[in-house]
């Protein structure tokens, strides 16, 4: 099959198609200067604020979904076979669309400036097809930052809008628009450009392989929440990049019995039911990873990938005891995840091999587990400490234990010593608990930085250790998972 020479997304009910991408092109970029679609604003550039929140719809199961993304860290690349809803698209014959209605009727705005990414995240909230508790709500516009409306107007724009029933012309018209995303998916693989510079979007797994096999010196994106940031921020030049997301199969989320397997490409937003089904503390923390927007687009495996000391997953796969697999051209191998890491921005991975699954295994009966994210801001903020703690128990006795941190080293880790101090512990003697805290700190010495400093995030770890010690044992009368209170 040949090359498919142009990205191609449907926008406003038509194709609208690419020839000419640079492979660094963001889709604010796109839309505001090749477009002159001004309604999307850049406000940070870097996919915190939300002002440049669009939707994304996709073709799943038969029907289109609707899911909130950054566009100033998405490359257009990325729109290859997708529908793309902007602020600018929602009038209908000068009729305001059911959301910024809402928003007009309950005072949500004052500047305007951040209006247009909160329309957009309540846009694909109100195509959810269930009604919004506040809650919900609350998470949904997570990545939506306001400094003058005030939360709660925009609150009971959401609460009264977002009641389950989509009556708008995406409704009307969704069994077309998913007529023209099968259309559009031709399973060919996409590469612009030329040997030097382009912009590659296998469709197939060997394809993928293989391209990146030849380009060892091409940067491989699966989310972009990362490498965005270098484009936008860094200023970094990109010249090759090859997008993981075209690839179906590796979106896939299964459950294998004993384990979940997830695929590099599969989005957070598509693993969380999977992996938040293993124990409730992956739910919490994947709940506050990152914002709607960044898990609808971020990866499980992008987050193992680059490697960062404090990534919010690898602590929890290490410590659940996670197997990664990796390809070469038409090699595989597998490693524990723990080994895939070796020091800052180093890891276990030759030139032009790519993260391709990853195994999670399930808790057992005898097996406990605990997970706790320590940041400034409740929502959306990088973990100062990031801990992961899985016990197994011989009826009161710990009889192994599996700890993982991060933000404590120069890559994610697990703190051996404390394994070792506390298996035999009995969860009725508290004093059998005390080397294992004192043995966090030999297993790290963690540095200084803006987030925290060493001494706090050593005293942290410690305390989370007893945290989770407690909870095991009961003293807690109740297992406390993050809980938020919207405003009334």
């Amino acid at each position: 099959m040949t090359a498919r020479s142009s990205i191609r997304y449907l926008r406003r009910g038509r194709v609208v198609e690419l020839a000419d991408v640079p492979p660094m092109r963001t889709v604010l970029d796109h839309l505001r200067l090749g477009q002159r679609a001004r309604g999307t604003k850049e406000g940070c550039n870097e996919g915190d604020c939300g002002a440049c929140t669009v939707a994304i719809g996709t073709l799943r199961n038969g029907r289109v979904v609707y899911e909130p993304v950054n566009a100033c860290i998405l490359l257009v690349g990325q729109l290859d076979g997708k529908e793309l809803v902007t602020v600018d698209d929602l009038a209908d014959e000068g009729a305001l669309h059911p959301v910024q209605q809402a928003l007009v009727e309950a005072h949500g705005s004052q500047c305007g400036f951040c209006t247009p990414g909160f329309v957009m995240s309540l846009f694909t909230l109100y195509h959810s097809g269930k009604p919004a508790t506040r809650a919900e709500i609350a998470t949904h516009i997570a990545g939506n930052l306001c400094r003058c409306t005030g939360y709660r107007p925009i609150l009971d724009a959401a609460a009264a809008s977002c009641t389950g029933i989509a009556a708008d012309r995406w409704a009307r018209g969704a069994a077309e628009a998913a007529a023209q995303l099968a259309a559009l998916d031709d399973g060919a693989d996409v590469f612009i450009g030329t040997h030097d510079s382009f912009i590659a979007r296998p469709a197939r797994a060997e394809t993928l392989a293989r391209l990146a096999a030849e380009h060892p010196d091409a940067t491989i994106v699966s989310g972009a929440t990362d490498v965005g940031l270098w484009i936008t921020k860094q200023l970094r030049q990109l010249p090759k990049i090859i997008l993981t997301g075209g690839v179906k199969a590796l979106h896939g989320v299964s459950d294998e019995g004993g384990h979940v397997a997830i695929g590099a490409a599969a989005t957070y937003a598509e693993a969380m039911p999977a992996l938040a089904a293993i124990d409730p503390d992956v739910a919490e923390v994947l709940r506050r990873l990152g914002s709607t927007q960044v898990r609808a687009s971020g990866t499980v495996g992008g987050n193992i990938a680059n490697g960062s000391p404090i990534g919010d997953t690898p602590p929890m796969l290490i410590a659940l005891g996670a197997k990664l697999h990796l390809r070469h051209g038409a090699r595989t191998r597998s490693l524990p995840l723990e080994d895939f890491f070796i020091a800052y921005g180093k890891q276990d991975r030759k030139p032009g091999e790519l993260v391709w699954r990853i195994d999670v295994p399930k808790l057992a009966a005898s097996e406990v587990f605990r997970a706790y994210k320590i940041s400034k801001r409740f929502d959306q903020d990088i973990s100062a400490v990031m801990a992961a703690f899985r016990f197994t128990l011989d009826e009161r006795r710990i009889a192994s234990a599996r700890i993982a941190f991060g933000g404590m080293a120069a890559t994610p880790k697990r703190a051996a010593a404390a394994e070792a101090a506390i298996r035999g512990a009995s969860l009725d003697d508290r004093a059998t608990w005390q080397a294992a805290i004192a043995a966090l700190a030999g297993d790290f010495q963690p540095i200084s930085d803006m987030r925290a400093s060493a001494a706090y995030r050593l005293e942290v770890a410690q305390r989370l250790l007893l945290k989770a010690l407690m909870e095991i044992d009961g003293a807690s009368a109740t297992r406390v998972v993050g809980e938020r209170k919207a405003v009334a």
